[in-house]
């Protein structure tokens, strides 16, 4: 059941607005957890209100805006309220901010008992110690103030987690979220706060894979070379022989195991509503802190860290000079850290990441995946040959040399090679982003079987998130594009109640498959500095065609009955026409969505 300490709950939280007669308020830490090692403010010594700070707001009043849809406001209310450390808030309001981002159906009552159940046999709580996932660092099981008892149910809640997530390869920090929810709620709402951290689709929480991990720590590295120069290159300069990378490899854990526990709760105030983004922002503060320390503190002084910065940063962290408010104000004062130019970032980092696997050998190129397990299975490939109608070419059709691919897929009495096949499987599957890779490709919609008509492409398509859109011609040019977002926001609204004209992001990308080869990615991700408009106009839609692409022409324009289009050079995929003559008459047209995500 779930842990509500002294009565009901929505009552107690609501409190907060007003003022505080009664201490024991504000004891709002679950059961599991040894309170007399944090440090909590002393409620009847606090300094008197002067006037300009907002009375705190209620978690009632935060669950009627997220109903309302108003995100920005909740999250400024987020940034500026600051809850003490064991307001019973946290146990309402936790929960809520996790559960907007939860995209599996309502987890039923008893769905996580029942998952224990499946795991260990029982839903009693062992005396020995449980042996936890692969994907957890050992060396950082932080439990923070939690007991003996919470601990043990950490270990269950991460067991279970693994066994419910499978595609989770390689977490470190999961296991702290873990505990730092379970200061605040019980075991089965801590479960489903992680299930829906992990499973959210429109925000980064939790990298899950040693591939997501890398691409993070490298992307926070970039970043502070740019709004931290003068902290990273004092410390490069003061260490020659020291390789950043070293220093930003452990990023999270001057936030996770070196920040005070009253820090930590307040930021992740802000992180269970927007984000991995606010952990980046906090480390860049804790840099700049840092930095100023150094210069004039003597225990900072360069003869005493240049040997291990690393570890002087948490130490640095554990007694921070500046309150968590101070903290949290600066981090989100920094200017330029957008979503965008962050998401640019990451991008581009994982691209990098991705060349290394490029194999050359003589003039021919095999781009492979980074890993093997991340193809289609064998099934998967049987599947989509028996599917697809658009992406082959009969063999007298075929130039020499040349053959029409998509996902690494011919008709089965066409395949003459099954190395030939895997090759044109990689090159395709390579230029996926990695975390796609991780699922299995399904045909959503294909003119062959659903018709020609723009209305069902929608019915049928526009929920997922993302697809890939893939074109024959008449002409027999096979191409396409990779769409980042779900074609359903070509009816979202903003802020004055218009609809927006483009949309997706960043890691849409077109493609050409036969006659020639070859992958356009945003231009954005060739560099940071802002390229305007007309390089961020991703996707377009409305009842009378679908445009991929812009700026000074359109790199893919379909028309309402998907019979007729036509191709250009863009601004925002730098790309030349997809098929020689520029107008086209489809063929087929086919989107494949991904089972799982």
């Amino acid at each position: 059941m779930p842990y509500h300490r002294g009565g009901d709950a929505s009552s107690q939280a609501d409190k907060l607005s007003g003022i505080v007669e009664e201490s024991d308020l504000y004891e709002g830490f679950a059961p599991h957890v040894e309170t007399s090692g944090i440090k909590t403010l002393d409620f009847y010594n606090l300094p008197k209100p002067t006037g300009k700070e907002p009375a705190l707001r209620s978690y009632t009043e935060i669950q009627q805006l997220l109903q309302q849809g108003k995100k920005r406001d909740v999250k400024n209310i987020l940034r500026e309220n600051s809850w003490p450390i064991n307001s019973p808030i946290r146990s309402q309001l936790w929960p809520m901010l996790c559960g907007q981002h939860q995209t599996k159906e309502h987890m039923l009552d008893g769905f996580y008992w029942e998952m224990v159940h499946q795991v260990f046999g029982t839903t009693e709580l062992s005396e020995k110690p449980i042996m936890l996932p692969a994907f957890v660092d050992a060396t950082h099981c932080l439990p923070y103030h939690l007991t003996s008892t919470g601990r043990a149910v950490a270990d269950r809640i991460v067991n279970v987690l693994g066994y419910d997530c499978p595609d989770i390869t390689y977490s470190p920090v999961l296991y702290p979220i873990t505990s730092i929810l379970l200061h605040f709620m019980s075991e089965e709402e801590a479960y489903v706060c992680l299930a829906g951290l992990v499973g959210s689709k429109e925000k980064v929480f939790i990298n899950q894979t040693k591939l997501q991990h890398e691409v993070t720590w490298k992307t926070v590295m970039q970043i502070a070379k740019k709004h931290t120069k003068s902290a990273t290159s004092y410390f490069q300069r003061i260490c020659p022989g020291l390789k950043l990378e070293r220093v930003f490899m452990d990023w999270c854990w001057w936030i996770l195991a070196g920040l005070p526990f009253q820090h930590l709760v307040r930021i992740m105030d802000c992180y269970f509503h927007e984000g991995i983004k606010v952990l980046y922002r906090v480390a860049l503060v804790i840099l700049n802190l840092f930095h100023k320390e150094c210069q004039s503190n003597n225990e900072w002084s360069p003869d005493n860290i240049k040997n291990d910065i690393g570890n002087a940063l948490i130490k640095f962290c554990k007694k921070i000079p500046v309150s968590p408010a101070k903290l949290l104000h600066a981090a989100f004062s920094i200017r330029g850290l957008s979503t965008q130019y962050i998401s640019r970032i990451f991008i581009k980092t994982e691209m990098l990441l991705k060349s290394r696997s490029v194999l050359t050998s003589g003039s021919k190129q095999l781009i492979k995946s980074r890993s093997s397990d991340n193809l289609p299975t064998s099934q998967s490939q049987v599947n989509i040959q028996m599917m697809s109608h658009t992406l082959t070419i009969r063999e007298g059709e075929k130039s020499p040399g040349h053959r029409a691919i998509a996902m690494g897929v011919y008709p089965i009495h066409n395949l003459k090679s099954q190395a030939c096949k895997n090759e044109d499987l990689f090159t395709l599957w390579s230029w996926l982003p990695v975390r796609i890779t991780m699922y299995q490709p399904v045909l959503l919609y294909t003119t062959e079987e659903h018709g020609c008509s723009l209305t069902t492409f929608y019915v049928r398509v526009e929920q997922h998130e993302p697809t890939l859109l893939m074109i024959k011609t008449c002409n027999n040019e096979v191409f396409g594009a990779y769409c980042s977002s779900r074609w359903f926001e070509r009816n979202v609204k903003d802020d004055k109640g218009q609809r927006q004209a483009y949309f997706g992001t960043g890691e849409t990308f077109l493609f050409s498959l036969y006659p020639e080869r070859a992958k356009y990615p945003w231009v954005g991700i060739e560099g940071d500095k802002d390229l305007g408009h007309s390089s961020e106009l991703f996707m377009a839609a409305d009842s009378k065609m679908i445009t991929i692409g812009g700026g000074e022409g359109q790199a893919i324009w379909m028309d309402e009955n998907i019979r007729f289009g036509k191709t250009d050079s863009c601004k925002t995929f730098n790309n030349p026409p997809l098929c020689p003559s520029g107008d086209f008459e489809i063929r087929v047209l086919e989107v494949y969505g991904f089972v799982g995500i």
